[in-house]
């Protein structure tokens, strides 16, 4: 016999009422079909090379900075992938577009007015992007000499961490030398923390230490939160320079403090965080690169682990259930939604809530 629309249509909304929904984050495949490529178009089709940072702007589309393509490279919100500047072939010639060129871009942020910020890690330099693709060399001396020129303020050395302060400021993580540089709007640079060497001490301005500090963010008190990769630790600095090590803790000497547990401040561990972003209620969140996870600190320091079995993969899904293979990036959108630069799986990923 066969039963009636209605009842079908009833039957229906009573599975659907009766079926429990869950409100875990999800995690799924932004862009990047997985091939160490460097192809354009939709994004499931299009490819990428070890994508390392992200950037998104207040129209949803995503920048990424493709190191090992030396591009970068825009997911449009209509889901279409395009090179904005850069070759394949290493280089750091300025211009427009395809007649510009990069060497490892391993950081990248936007500002209000869409231009982009680059830094040219290989090259030990900062470029800028217009909104028409010109590429311009801002700040940093070329390689080789970095390191026979410690001392020397307008060299970097290896900068892997880049964002805009709510003055305008460019603040950078200088890699190799351990300092946290600011590079101002007329292009002055001067370093705000940091000794110069490998270090985890607390202190101010440039009484503190890093060691190899990646990801920088910024909240809206204007606290800078660092990824203080090879110490394993994420620091804070304050508008007045105090820094501080917010969540993770130093090694006992001679020991190594890597781990995964979750908890606050000093009870938390990370492997090689190396991106951070903060979202408008000042969550930050955390790229754990060797523990294959994403990490969400909350303003008082809580640490709980989001996204990733802590297994390598591509697996989508419920977050806690996903995997990644070394999550490099990330940025967060206005709208809360996080996008990782899965670096190993050469694809974005999306954290939705």
């Amino acid at each position: 016999m066969k039963r009636s629309p209605v009842i079908l249509l009833l039957f229906t909304l009573v599975v659907l009422a009766c079926t429990p929904k869950t409100n875990e984050p999800m995690v799924s495949t932004y862009a990047g079909n997985g091939e160490l490529a460097a192809q354009n178009g939709n994004a499931n089709e299009a490819s990428f090379a070890n994508p390392v940072s992200l950037a998104v702007d207040s129209n949803d589309n995503v920048y990424v900075a493709d190191s090992r393509n030396n591009q970068i490279r825009k997911i449009g919100a209509d889901g279409e992938v395009s090179t904005i500047a850069g070759t394949i072939k290493a280089g750091n010639a300025d211009g427009k577009g395809q007649a510009a060129s990069f060497f490892y871009p391993c950081a990248i942020t936007v500002d209000d007015k869409g231009n982009l910020y680059v830094a040219d890690t290989e090259n030990s330099l900062i470029r800028k992007i217009s909104p028409e693709g010109t590429v311009t060399t801002i700040a940093g001396a070329l390689s080789p000499g970095n390191r026979e020129h410690p001392q020397d303020s307008t060299r970097l050395d290896n900068p892997r961490g880049i964002l805009i302060d709510h003055q305008g400021n460019l603040i950078v993580t200088d890699w190799a030398k351990d300092i946290i540089r600011k590079i101002t709007p007329d292009g002055k640079m001067t370093t705000i923390a940091g000794t110069g060497e490998p270090g985890a001490q607390d202190g101010i301005g440039r009484a503190a230490s890093f060691y190899l500090p990646e990801g920088i963010a910024i909240d809206s008190k204007g606290n800078l939160f660092i990824a203080d990769t090879f110490n394993n630790m994420i620091r804070k600095m304050d508008p007045q320079g105090n820094v501080t090590t917010f969540a993770g803790k130093p090694a006992p000497k001679g020991k190594k403090n890597r781990g995964k547990k979750d908890g606050k401040g000093p009870a938390a561990s990370f492997s090689h965080p190396s991106g951070i972003g903060i979202d408008k209620n000042d969550i930050i969140y955390v790229a754990d690169d060797d523990n294959q996870k994403i990490r969400r600190i909350t303003p008082d320091g809580m640490v709980t682990t989001i996204a990733g079995t802590g297994h390598r993969g591509a697996d989508n899904g419920i977050a806690t259930k996903a995997s990644f293979y070394r999550p490099t990036g990330l940025a967060v959108d206005k709208k809360g939604n996080v996008f990782i630069a899965d670096f190993q799986n050469n694809m974005i990923r999306k954290l939705t809530f």
